[in-house]
């Protein structure tokens, strides 16, 4: 596949930056401290790519011990449930749900705040910032800060990013597989925290390159949803799968794709895969159709 450099420029730069932004992220222990305790009741908000990050930190907080997760997009929380915390994660920091949720909890309820954009209105709402500047981005298309602030979540709760930095490197290192940017439709596959990751995979490749994408549980997708699976398409399951499934998706003629590697660094691969689909179809993710940065509703 011939790929045009020009476009999608700082998805490409951003995307490629992720080990050292992962790195960062782990080593800001002072920062981490700052999240809340283990056995706090929390509740952790984003919209979009925000929410799915939530949804797999969520899921690795609970399983880890470290107390009640729930994950919300900003625009459904429960403001009748009470929680000791909320986490809300956001790039820009001026998406307007975020903002009006935390604004209606002030006093209440404290809001960590993990942004990129340390200047934006959220700081001044929060009750206390964790800023990610570094590893804020230019392409409207999200890759670096969602998994950078993944990666803080991951140290927070004592994991060693070692590996998954190792994994990405690899990737980057390596090439893809052609035919995985050229497939009829994706429907992506996650357990656990990996499912919000899954989330986030269908989530970048509609942005990028206007694909038809799917994203299930992976236990889910024999459910109903492997009724889409045939020849000229991908089945892409991040982190372990269960048993069998593969067997049952080939069967189908569809592909089904999985890598050895931490389900962060696979979705690392999806980045460039995406960009490169959307770069083959004349698409420019930094700048993708009907999207922009942060989304700001009018009053």
């Amino acid at each position: 596949m011939v790929v045009d450099s020009n476009r999608g420029a700082h998805m490409r730069a951003e995307l490629t930056s992720q080990p050292e932004t992962w790195a960062r992220a782990a080593a800001m222990r002072d920062e981490q401290a700052l999240l809340p305790a283990s056995g706090a009741r929390i509740a952790v908000v984003g919209c979009g790519t925000s929410w799915f990050m939530a949804q797999s930190y969520a899921a690795l907080r609970e399983a880890a011990g470290h107390g009640e997760t729930d994950a919300f997009t900003a625009s459904e929380f429960p403001f009748g449930r009470s929680y000791d915390a909320i986490v809300a994660l956001t790039r820009s920091g001026t998406t307007t749900e975020v903002l009006e949720l935390t604004e209606r909890v002030t006093g209440a309820t404290p809001v960590v705040a993990v942004v990129g954009d340390t200047t934006s209105p959220l700081v001044d709402l929060a009750d206390t910032v964790i800023g990610l500047p570094f590893a804020d981005e230019q392409s409207v298309v999200q890759t670096r800060f969602a998994t950078t602030a993944l990666a803080l979540f991951r140290a927070s709760l004592g994991e060693n990013l070692d590996g998954a930095i190792a994994d990405a490197q690899a990737v980057l290192d390596g090439s893809d597989d052609a035919a995985l940017a050229e497939a009829d439709q994706y429907s992506f596959l996650g357990m656990g925290w990996a499912m919000g990751l899954a989330h986030e995979a269908a989530l970048k490749m509609r942005e990028s390159s206007q694909s038809w994408t799917e994203s299930y549980s992976s236990m889910e997708y024999r459910h109903g949803p492997i009724a889409i699976a045939a020849p000229g398409r991908i089945t892409w399951q991040l982190g372990a799968a269960p048993d069998g499934l593969q067997a049952q998706v080939e069967a189908t003629g569809a592909r089904f794709v999985q890598h050895a590697i931490d389900p962060m660094a696979d979705l690392v691969r999806l980045h460039r895969v995406a960009l490169d689909r959307a770069v083959a179809k004349g698409l420019d993710p930094d700048q993708p159709r009907n999207l922009t940065r942060s989304v700001i509703l009018d009053d």
